[in-house]
């Protein structure tokens, strides 16, 4: 087991990673950049090493000073959370050039499954479903109309590189095709540096639904069951949960399955998430994501694996904990909030301040996963999300009733947040009665 890892990232994941080493008795390496020296992941880490100015790329994307601060504090793995170099094939293979062991898949998987375009032939072949589209690559205006009528309107051009709704246009009717597809590869191109594009038909009311994934170097694969993600804005998750709603466990064994398929498919090992579309009885793979979740929590409250921990063991070498399907099993219902500094009322613009009073929720079964204190000034160059709040309860009525009464007493004072949204979903009835789709907002909540 290693001795001492280097976090390659900041705020709450990095506090999350922390947390599970103090747990394994192993030192931990933070890094930040100058403005996150006061920041809560500096100061629960066993060292702290700055590795830049603010902006990302000359900090949290530097990988040179990653490396530099990895070696120079003698860490012997590098877990790099979720977003920044994550999913960063070169970081992965400069980790392991200079010594390091990458907490994550190969570089290889993540190539192959961050290549959407490559991605869906890979499951195809390995008889996954996936949405009818494009056999690769749309390389011209004339080549994008002939698929979209041989599909049917509505479609979507989708960007190979893209993730998290970038690149991504959906056209309804010929007269669409040009603009949505320049449209969809320069914010590609802007976003990811490549413009590469696809097309698949568009499921006009689909449900997001997502399997988590764990594998090791011992052959050993299993899943820890599906979390429903519908509840989105501009194809940014908000609201988490699991088990969905919508899945019986006939269903649940079948995607389960799929989702089994498509990590043998590309000899994946650690941590991973195979997400789909569901319409209906019918689902299609969308994507693979090559590392742990933002949503991680509502997974590990249902099943009582730490998932952070499992990464580590499986990075390390050893056997997972639960190491065959029959091994895991599924309790209760588990609910996740994204509370982002945002101002709700004037199109979620992010608000970042003086954060004067922090106060946040407690009780059974509750947990918040934060970087925030009562002065502490959240910087405006990062991703606006602060906290998430996950609650559990024996039934999802219950897990509701402790979201609500959570919502309730969970204060951040100085800048606005996404609670107050939050607590409109919570009282919507549909959003009670499971009854969601990645339209849900749009339709139930602005709209009003």
């Amino acid at each position: 087991m290693f001795e001492k890892i280097l976090i390659a990232n900041r705020g709450e994941v990095a506090l999350r990673v922390i947390r599970s080493c103090k747990e394994m008795s192993i030192a931990t390496v933070a890094v930040y950049s100058e403005a996150d020296e006061e920041s809560l992941h500096t100061k629960m880490a066993d060292e702290a090493v700055c590795i830049g100015p603010p902006p990302s790329h000359q900090s949290y994307l530097n990988m040179p000073n990653i490396i530099s601060a990895a070696l120079v504090s003698g860490a012997e793995a590098i877990h790099p959370g979720y977003g920044f170099l994550a999913e960063n094939a070169q970081f992965a293979r400069a980790c392991a050039s200079s010594g390091l062991t990458f907490i994550g898949p190969s570089p290889e998987a993540i190539e192959r499954m961050g290549d959407k375009a490559e991605a869906r032939r890979t499951m195809a072949e390995a008889g996954v479903p996936v949405v009818p589209g494009s056999d690769g690559a749309v390389e011209t205006e004339e080549e994008a109309r002939r698929i979209a009528e041989e599909l049917g309107y509505p479609v979507v051009n989708k960007a190979s590189a893209g993730g998290g709704g970038r690149g991504m246009r959906v056209v309804s009717e010929p007269s669409e095709i040009a603009s949505g597809l320049a449209a969809a590869r320069a914010e590609s191109k802007a976003a990811c540096g490549d413009d590469t594009m696809y097309i698949e038909r568009y499921i006009t009311r689909p449900r997001h639904i997502e399997f988590q994934v764990m594998a090791d170097v011992h052959g050993h694969v299993i899943h820890l069951f599906e979390r429903e993600c519908s509840i989105q804005r501009r194809h940014q998750k908000l609201i988490e949960e699991a088990p969905s709603p919508a899945i019986d466990a006939d269903l649940r064994g079948r995607m389960g399955a799929a989702a089994v398929r498509a990590v043998r498919a590309v000899d994946y090992v650690n941590a991973g998430t195979v997400e789909f579309l569901l319409d209906g009885e019918d689902f299609y793979f969308m994507e693979m994501n090559t590392r742990v979740q933002v949503e991680h929590p509502v997974t590990e409250f249902i099943t009582g694996v730490d998932i952070i921990k499992e990464q580590i063991r499986i990075a390390a070498g050893e056997v997972m904990r639960h190491a065959e399907q029959v091994d895991v099993k599924m309790h209760g219902h588990a609910i996740e909030f994204r509370i982002n500094a945002e101002d709700t009322e004037h199109d979620f613009r992010p608000n970042p301040g003086l954060v004067s009073v922090y106060n946040p929720a407690g009780g059974l079964a509750v947990r918040v996963d934060s970087h925030l204190y009562s002065g502490y000034s959240v910087p405006p160059h990062y991703d606006s999300r602060i906290a998430k709040l996950i609650v559990w309860g024996e039934t999802r009525d219950e897990a509701i009733a402790r979201a609500r009464r959570a919502l309730d007493e969970f204060i951040i004072v100085g800048i606005p947040t996404t609670i107050p949204f939050h607590q409109r979903v919570v009282e919507d009835e549909l959003f009670q009665a499971g009854d969601v789709y990645t339209d849900f907002v749009e339709q139930r909540i602005l709209s009003e």
